[in-house]
């Protein structure tokens, strides 16, 4: 339950540039996904975003066909604002790293591609992953785990489909775990308003308890509220 996988997207169209870049990321990371310009490089991006998958770095070349490196990062972070990036240009061109500037890039590499230089940055990129991920995902049980940055729910990898109030309630009690979150706590975060009814409230949470029945985290303290407690 400890391991932490880790996804990179590779948006290249030169072949020969692809297949070394592919090979060498495979030796770091453990998903590699590749896309031959900018546009199905956003599509790639676009169509996971929707599963509520993520790549944890996007390694993109900047002059290619159908769409520009940089164009597609700007359209990829209009939908997935903390997508992070690392940029390979044969170019050195100026107005293309200041359009970068504010992107999330975290490095560049200009080709010919020195390759030992590439893995040691790419070795950094992948340990400061792994810390963010370990900073940011709660494990819960042997089934699920919930990840703060995004805000999603997971059973097993695969996102729990949820409600935007159903989100809510998960997150109030991650955000306390360990402490009783009681019914005016639960009414004040998911509808700021102190009258909702009981009747409200336990219905959004008989809805989560239904859809993680298979590994029921939520805990009831009669008279009390409700608690989660993360398995060791």
């Amino acid at each position: 339950m400890s391991n932490i996988n880790t996804r990179v997207l590779l948006v290249e169209d030169e072949e020969d540039a692809r297949e070394i870049l592919e090979f060498y990321l495979k030796t770091i990371f453990d998903e590699v996904e590749i896309a031959k310009d900018g546009q199905d490089g956003f599509d790639i991006c676009n169509e996971n975003q929707k599963q509520n998958k993520f790549f944890d770095l996007i390694l993109t070349d900047i002059k290619m066909p159908n769409k520009d490196g940089l164009t597609m990062i700007e359209e990829i972070t209009e939908i997935i604002p903390e997508q992070k990036y690392v940029i390979v240009t044969a170019y050195k061109d100026e107005d293309y790293l200041l359009r970068s500037i504010g992107l999330n890039v975290l490095g560049y590499f200009v080709k010919p591609l020195a390759v030992d230089n590439m893995m040691e940055i790419l070795k950094k990129v992948k340990e400061k992953v792994i810390l963010t991920k370990k900073e940011n995902i709660v494990y819960i049980n042997k089934t699920y785990k919930y990840d703060k940055n995004k805000n999603i729910l997971y059973k097993d990898d695969i996102s729990v489909k949820l409600s935007k109030k159903e989100l809510a309630l998960v997150k109030v009690l991650v955000d306390n775990v360990g402490d009783i979150v009681t019914k005016e706590l639960f009414k004040t975060e998911l509808w700021d308003d102190i009258n909702t009814s009981d009747a409200t409230m336990r219905t959004i949470i008989k809805r989560v308890k239904d859809k993680i029945k298979d590994d029921d985290f939520i805990i009831s303290r009669k008279g009390h509220g409700y608690t989660i407690e993360i398995e060791s």
